[in-house]
């Protein structure tokens, strides 16, 4: 229940009552909390029910919303709807620069069973108000709520009457509720029935209580830097139903707030200033002479490749020393040492070209290439009584 000098507005919910798709009307006031509910019932008539009698109808629902002519909603308008088998709420709060232009927000439902769909057209007729903005504005971190569970008019209601027994103003209204996935929060675990939290802002018509400037004394703000909780005598009053963020409660006094003014430059007409008859240049153009662009590019490249070709040229062909040059300046037992190394190596090789390889004895019958005889093969029985080695000495 809400309690008295709150002030809540709730809107009727759409009902398709028939395929015409009448347009309906509604009327939120600017700088206050609009909430509308689309409820799966009221839609459900324009689909086909299921084919067998008596059979109940829970046909997945779920809902499209967008500014009419356009591919989403204003900036202002937020839509939530967490299960297909849920209802569907539009909800934001409009400011005064949207006083008197009405919002046509087309709204279709869409039944995953059948695949058929409804339209209905919501026109949203702002109205401005005296009383509106109201000058102190606090907002408040509720960590055990999801935004849809706080738009339900008893819990706001709640809420509400829970602000208002610690602030004791004479006009209270919520202001703008924020899921704090919104404002870059993280999608809980699902374990332990945690909540993604919300962010709920409230506006008064008196200054800010003692229990709320409590958050501001340096004690708690020391606490707040620790992560730890503050310490608030008014948080009883809260913990029952809703647990509350205090360090992430923000306290805005709009009277002492200093707007700021984007300075702008003055639109024009939008048209050009006059410059004079437009004379385009002529048809008969002049030859131009392109030797220069090419000693430029290609003659005088080609020069200077063919310097440096030239003295490398020069520098490896014609600056050799030679091998009599090298053998004059290089001692004699050098020289003599170089000499025998070569003969040497020189023989190696030509008697390696030379050798003669005797084949083992076997089993079977070798061939003796060096005598040219057929060498009989040794028995397992002889083999300690031959005389002929196994590798034929060479002569």
């Amino acid at each position: 229940a809400i309690l008295p000098g709150t002030f809540v507005m709730c809107t009727p919910v759409v009902t398709i009552v028939s395929r015409s798709h009448a347009d309906r009307n509604v009327y939120p006031s600017a700088g206050v909390l609009f909430v509308h509910v689309l409820e799966r019932e009221y839609f459900k008539g324009e689909f086909p029910p299921y084919p067998k009698p008596g059979d109940t109808s829970n046909d997945p629902i779920t809902f499209n919303t967008n500014l009419k002519g356009y591919p989403d909603r204003p900036g202002w308008l937020r839509y939530i709807q967490r299960t297909p088998h849920s209802d569907g709420v539009l909800y934001g709060s409009p400011t005064a620069e949207h006083v008197g232009k009405p919002t046509i927000i087309e709204i279709t439902a869409y039944n995953r069973r059948t695949f058929e769909t409804a339209r209905h057209n919501l026109v949203i007729n702002i109205m401005g108000t005296e009383e509106f903005p109201l000058p102190y504005q606090a907002e408040f971190y509720i960590k055990n709520m999801n935004v849809e569970e706080m738009l339900a008019s008893e819990v706001l209601g709640d809420f509400l009457g829970a602000v208002k027994n610690v602030w004791q103003p004479e006009r209270l209204n919520a202001i703008n509720i924020t899921s704090a996935l919104d404002r870059g929060g993280r999608v809980p675990l699902p374990i332990n029935n945690l909540k993604e939290g919300v962010y709920v802002m409230v506006g008064a018509d008196v200054q800010f209580s003692s229990c709320l400037r409590e958050v501001e004394t340096p004690q708690n703000q020391l606490r707040c830097s620790q992560e730890m909780e503050p310490v608030i005598s008014c948080d009883k009053k809260f913990r029952a139903q809703f647990h509350i963020d205090w360090c992430k409660i923000s306290l805005v006094d709009i009277t002492k707030v200093v707007p700021v003014h984007n300075s702008r430059p003055d639109p024009g007409t939008g048209v050009l200033p006059d410059i004079g008859e437009y004379n385009p240049p002529s048809e008969s153009l002049k030859s131009r002479d392109y030797f220069t662009d090419f000693l430029v590019t290609l003659a005088v490249p080609s020069a200077v490749a063919l310097v440096l070709f030239v003295i490398l040229g020069y520098s490896m062909c014609c600056r050799r020393e030679g091998v009599e040059k090298r053998n004059m300046q290089t001692p004699d037992i050098q020289l003599v040492h170089h000499s025998s190394i070569q003969k040497s190596t020189k023989e190696l090789r030509s008697m390696s070209k030379n050798r003669e390889i005797s084949w083992p004895l076997s089993t079977l019958p070798v061939f003796n290439p060096v005598s040219g005889e057929v060498v009989p093969p040794i028995h397992p029985d002889n083999y300690e009584t031959t005389s002929m080695p196994l590798m034929q000495t060479q002569t």
